[in-house]
């Protein structure tokens, strides 16, 4: 997932595809609006465990924190005690896996920030975990995550390394010129460290300490264009390993995420943030029943004044939206409950990874018409999807 930076006024973005938060939301005082949290007053029905909400700060990489706030709800619910996983580490060995994809590919695969919902455990798997104090991958200067320069030095050297192959051949040595570069920006990886008095190394803290099983995590999503109830590759250009989802009919998605939240699971999800009935101000996202540019000048400052009519969503909807770029893989972030409206229509809470100055101190409120239309995946724990399990041989 990579990201627009939202600013405060209407569906003004900077960049195309980098989410550049930079530091404007930590310099931000005051980013509440004065009627929303008065003209909804959301009550409650499902609230599973999450950890504190983070800040990812100048940097596309809201796949790590979504993935990985995910992961410590886990731990929670296994009852375990929950650690602040280092989200740099799983980025770090993101930047050097994905520049390995990207020379093989002679460089016309995706190479930059971004990344999946699935990058996190699937690099657990491969390296192990650490946590936020043993790797906080701050190696160059700065107190909240900066990833520009770092991004595209190693794009460049990535280029040069598959434009300057001497007859055909790589030089032995271009991997170990990336992942120094890495290391010299987030840090160099600790053989081993202490954590609560024990000693451990990356591979055995995973086990003891998070134990989670990769195996027991699936991404499903939904498109007319690919078989229902089978494997299908989710195409964004974030998908780096091509990992494949299971491709589920429209209503499924939200039945599966209710079900979930409903026995204590908690959900990952990549989305699109770009729409113009999402606001991160207010902490509401939906799908305005009218369409923006037929909307009225007062019709759109009145977008977020209370609870609007939604459009409703179908299959052809969804898929054209996704054909047309219109929904990409813009954001991740974590669906931790469902609430209610003072009309008592359901909306899922949502944790984000932009800090806490907003209405809802870091979280949203989101309709299931808005997840219905723009989800790109979600990943949850198998044992939290309902009886259509089966059909997707689980």
């Amino acid at each position: 997932m990579k990201f627009k930076y939202f600013v405060w006024v209407p569906a003004l973005f900077i960049g195309t595809s980098l989410f550049a938060q930079d530091d404007l939301i930590n310099k931000l005082k005051d980013n509440k609006s004065e009627t929303t949290k008065e003209a909804f007053k959301f009550t409650t029905v499902v609230n599973a465990e999450a950890t504190s909400v983070k800040n990812q700060g100048s940097s596309g990489t809201c796949w790590s924190y979504s993935a990985g706030s995910f992961i410590e709800s886990e731990m929670m619910r296994m009852g375990k005690k929950p650690v602040d996983l280092a989200e740099m580490f799983t980025v770090r060995n993101m930047y050097i896996d994905k520049g390995e994809i990207y020379v093989r590919m002679h460089g016309s695969s995706s190479y930059g920030q971004g990344g999946a919902l699935h990058d996190p455990i699937d690099l657990m798997a491969k390296y192990g975990a650490l946590p936020q104090d043993a790797y906080p991958g701050l190696s160059y200067g700065s107190s909240v995550n900066q990833h520009g320069e770092l991004e595209a030095m190693l794009k460049a050297m990535l280029d040069v390394v598959i434009a300057a192959k001497n007859g055909g051949k790589l030089t032995s040595s271009w991997k170990t010129a990336i992942t120094r570069t890495v290391d010299a920006y987030l840090g160099e990886v600790p053989e081993k460290f202490t954590y609560e008095g024990k000693q451990y190394t990356p591979q055995s803290f995973a086990k003891e300490v998070v134990g989670i099983n990769p195996n027991d995590y699936v991404e499903l999503t939904s498109f007319m264009s690919d078989p229902y109830y089978q494997k299908v590759t989710v195409m964004v250009p974030d998908n780096w390993t091509y990992k494949q989802s299971y491709n589920v009919q429209l209503n499924d998605m939200t039945d599966i995420i209710d079900n979930a939240l409903k026995k204590g699971y908690t959900v990952a999800w990549a989305t699109d943030v770009s729409e113009k009935g999402f606001s991160w101000k207010n902490g509401i996202a939906y799908i305005p029943a009218k369409k923006y540019e037929d909307m009225t000048k007062e019709e759109k400052d009145a977008l977020f004044a209370k609870p609007m009519p939604e459009m409703e969503i179908t299959p052809e909807l969804r898929q054209q939206a996704y054909d047309n770029y219109e929904t990409t893989d813009d954001h991740g972030m974590q669906i931790t409950g469902i609430a209610k409206d003072v009309n008592g229509k359901e909306y899922y809470i949502v944790k984000n990874s932009w800090g806490t100055k907003n209405d809802y101190e870091g979280y949203l409120y989101v309709t299931k018409n808005f997840v219905k239309m723009k989800t790109t995946s979600f990943m949850v724990h198998k044992d939290a999807i309902p009886s259509i399990k089966k059909r997707l041989s689980l």
